[in-house]
């Protein structure tokens, strides 16, 4: 793994509520799940970060987290910049961490439609990539004090939704409240399309409730500015950060030049045969109703 990751020393430093024998203590137990890959203190670190220093709620998280990656190869699988569906998918959609923060200290996510033809689009594509660069940067920067991901609606045609799977927005809205390492803060649309209505009742079963709370639509964008901050967003909205297209491209190149990072996240599977009790399979995961993983909005 050539990527190189935010010094730990830095990461306790910017968190002093993150302590490094609980991370310790975390990653001591993974280490003796025979099922579980192999984790490194960073990794550990953003899973009890995201869980607000919950070591049991970590614990339920980091276990989901492999486990869904496992289960779910057409999401999380093939994580190869150069695999030609992943390459279609970035030249389709710009999703990119944008460079500064909120004054809450929040990194926002945006995420806009570049190439219209909706014969072009892969849902669980898009998902994966989504997945891929969220990652990379909370590996590169640190764990995120919270996540606020935007989706620019503009381009969006029938097409595009007649592309989306119940299945696959299952799987990933359960992923995105369970087992990502992230403290998701907001789920926001802004240019939203005539049809929105039907994306969200196809979300909405998936979603709980402090995620639909959270949930903020915008006819345009300058209703985003109550959230976020004009100058955090691109030239194209009236911000300062670079143009989408420049985004899109540091985007792209970001993900092929750290190809063996994501060749490395893919390899850490969950091994069934190993798992203490009973395996688990596709239903277990997506049909149970046990513990759920913390989802703070402020």
């Amino acid at each position: 793994m050539t990527l190189k990751e935010i010094d730990m020393n830095e990461v306790y430093n910017n968190d002093p509520e993150l302590k490094k024998e609980d991370v310790n203590n975390l990653k001591e137990w993974i280490e003796k799940q025979p099922h579980l890959p192999h984790v490194s203190e960073l990794q550990v670190a953003l899973f009890l970060q995201s869980c607000y220093y919950s070591n049991e709620m970590a614990k339920y998280t980091t276990d989901t987290y492999f486990t869904v990656k496992t289960l779910c190869p057409e999401i999380f699988g093939t994580r190869d910049p150069l695999n030609p569906l992943v390459k279609t998918a970035m030249d389709c959609v710009v999703i990119t961490p944008l460079p500064k923060l909120t004054p809450e200290k929040y990194l926002v996510v945006l995420v806009k439609m570049m190439d219209f033809n909706p014969d072009n689009y892969n849902f669980a594509a898009q998902l994966k990539c989504f997945d891929m660069i969220t990652l990379l940067h909370l590996h590169q920067y640190g764990p995120a004090k919270g996540v606020i991901i935007i989706l620019d609606l503009k381009g969006i045609v029938f097409g595009h939704f007649l592309k989306l799977g119940v299945v696959v927005m299952k799987k990933f809205l359960y992923y995105l409240q369970e087992g990502m390492p992230i403290r998701l803060k907001s789920l926001q649309f802004f240019n939203i399309v005539p049809f929105m209505d039907k994306i969200l009742a196809m979300m909405k079963p998936f979603m709980k409730k402090e995620l639909i709370d959270s949930l903020v639509l915008h006819n345009d964008v300058s209703t985003v500015f109550k959230y976020i901050p004009i100058d955090i967003l691109p030239q194209e909205y009236g911000g300062s950060c670079e143009s989408l297209p420049i985004l899109q491209e540091k985007y792209k190149a970001r993900m092929i030049d750290n190809g063996e990072f994501f060749k490395f996240q893919e390899s850490q599977t969950v091994d069934e045969s190993k798992r203490p009790g009973k395996p688990k399979n596709i239903s277990d995961v997506f049909g149970m109703e046990g513990t759920f993983k913390k989802l703070e909005v402020d």
